[in-house]
């Protein structure tokens, strides 16, 4: 079975991961440090907050921007739960928009519409590695005095119109196994602002700068020298396992044929990174995936359930009804795109989504 992902672990990683073991610092310490500088430098800020996970990112700078209970956060159902769980953490209230249908991403002239006194933040997600329309969301959050949090979990090595993201606002990144570059768990958060950076510090360490005083209340949010290890291996190959994504993406836009299949693009002045080569599938999605599956070809569902559909966020009285997230959600199909694919690989795959049964369109997607 070709898997959906496969971190790309070598020789350079274990080297760092042992050094640090025996080096006998092995918790927050200088590789910590050493991965925030060239990790900020990468995406072209002044600094980087490393952190124990992306939801952890999300959360801290939520909480560092000030938003907390009766504030809104403007984000989209169409995303991993924590991208609204964190708003839920700070005693916030995620308001969700719909999609824009072709890059997956908020809409950004539904976005302004959604806009009340109680809104303080908009959270866009650059879904599957794309960048969301940021001159868009940038100038609606400068008009209305919004933070711009950035939920880049997916997209580290992104640009928009030449930036990277996690540059325009603070940027949240997942460094988790799956990831394009992965620390196993871990997360980073990027951001120009000096004070911005300082409270993110204060919050990941039980609100402390000077051991055993407490200024705020915090958390432990902290990343080990191990995993920045092993992340700074990783962020020297990010160049790399971005063109070998970006190589394979072209080779299925180019080679998938099949009349049910709508290939993934992309919009305005990106470079998109492919997290996800994502197709819609036009009939039985669910059928479409167990054939793969027969044919030794896996593949994953980017969501399957809207966050707004979730129970947790029904129980908590949330009844919108989002057509284009729910209709993405009926039809998306994620194929292998990883650095890892070989060329024999590929051949599979596109012999196996070109011989497709022409399935029929289910009654719910049509």
């Amino acid at each position: 079975m070709i898997p959906i992902a496969c971190p790309q672990i070598g020789a350079e990683e274990e080297a760092a991961v042992l050094a640090v073991l025996r080096s006998g610092v092995i918790a927050q310490g200088p590789q910590v440090a050493c991965f925030e500088q060239a990790f900020a430098a990468h995406c072209g800020v002044r600094y980087a907050v490393a952190v124990s996970s992306g939801t952890a990112a999300l959360h801290l700078a939520l909480l560092a921007h000030g938003i907390g209970p009766g504030d809104e956060v403007i984000t989209t159902p169409f995303s991993f739960i924590a991208t609204a769980t964190s708003i839920l953490l700070t005693g916030a209230r995620p308001r969700f928009v719909d999609l824009d249908p072709q890059s997956f991403n908020l809409d950004p002239k539904l976005v302004a519409a959604a806009i009340t006194p109680a809104t303080k933040a908009l959270l866009p997600v650059h879904l599957y590695g794309h960048p969301a329309d940021m001159d868009a969301l940038g100038a609606l959050a400068a008009h209305y005095g919004l933070a711009m949090i950035e939920d880049a979990a997916q997209a580290v090595g992104a640009t928009y119109k030449g930036r990277p993201t996690g540059s325009f606002g603070t940027g949240c990144f997942s460094l988790y196994a799956t990831k394009n570059i992965t620390t196993g768990e871990g997360g980073m958060i990027t951001t120009n602002d000096e004070q911005i950076a300082d409270r993110l510090r204060l919050l990941r360490n039980h609100g402390s700068r000077v051991r055993y005083h407490h200024e705020l209340l915090g958390y432990n949010f902290r990343m080990m020298d191990l995993q920045a290890a092993l992340g700074l291996a990783q962020l020297a190959k990010l160049e790399v396992f971005t063109a070998a994504r970006r190589a394979n993406a072209a080779y299925f836009t180019a080679k998938i044929t099949h009349p049910r299949l709508s290939k993934p693009q992309t919009y305005g002045d990106v470079q998109h990174v492919y997290h996800q080569y994502t197709l819609r599938v036009a009939g039985d999605r669910d059928a479409a995936a167990r054939y793969l599956a027969d044919q030794g070809v896996g593949t994953a569902i980017f969501y399957p359930i809207p966050i707004h559909q979730q129970q947790l966020f029904r129980e908590l009285g949330y009844t919108d009804h989002l057509p284009k997230s729910e209709q993405a959600a009926r039809e998306v199909l994620a194929l292998p795109v990883h650095p890892g694919l070989s060329a024999t690989d590929r051949e599979q795959i596109v012999a196996a989504l070109n011989s497709l049964p022409l399935l029929e369109t289910t009654a719910v997607g049509a």
